[in-house]
């Protein structure tokens, strides 16, 4: 006969408070790298509409009345795009610091500081956020 442990419910939401830094740091390591990896095949399908720009004439590409660049420059226009883009350089910088800080623990570095360094990612993630959003922003009002 097996024996079977209880493992409770996945609603059961007061688990999240055990979490610590380290989990954490692996929950958002892996949703960024997943967000990362679909965006890249949004960015190749939005790309692809280029594609038919290969054959437009010189006078219409320097017009901006090919495919790719009314499709630039429409998505560009949208709001919702620019704070996308925002969210986007977000998972990526978060992605890239918390996978140096990896790295270094891997080689051996800062390992009784990982909490102190994963919080540290996360402040400086958001630090270079806000201080990216006028630019991302700017033209859009």
């Amino acid at each position: 006969m097996s024996q079977s442990y209880n493992r409770g419910l996945i609603e059961d939401f007061g688990r999240w408070r055990e979490f610590e830094a380290g989990m954490w740091a692996w929950i958002f390591h892996k949703f960024t790298g997943w967000v990362l990896i679909g965006y890249l095949f949004t960015h190749i399908a939005v790309l692809s509409t280029g594609i038919p720009a290969a054959g437009a004439s010189e006078a219409a590409i320097m017009a901006g009345e090919d495919v790719y660049t009314q499709t630039i420059v429409s998505l560009e226009g949208l709001l919702l795009v620019r704070i996308l883009e925002v969210g986007l350089l977000a998972v990526a910088v978060f992605h890239m610091l918390n996978g140096t800080r990896l790295l270094l623990t891997d080689l051996g570095i800062g390992l009784g500081a990982q909490d102190k360094s994963f919080y540290a990612s996360l402040i400086l993630t958001g630090a270079i956020t806000v201080a990216s959003v006028p630019t991302f922003l700017a033209g859009a009002f």
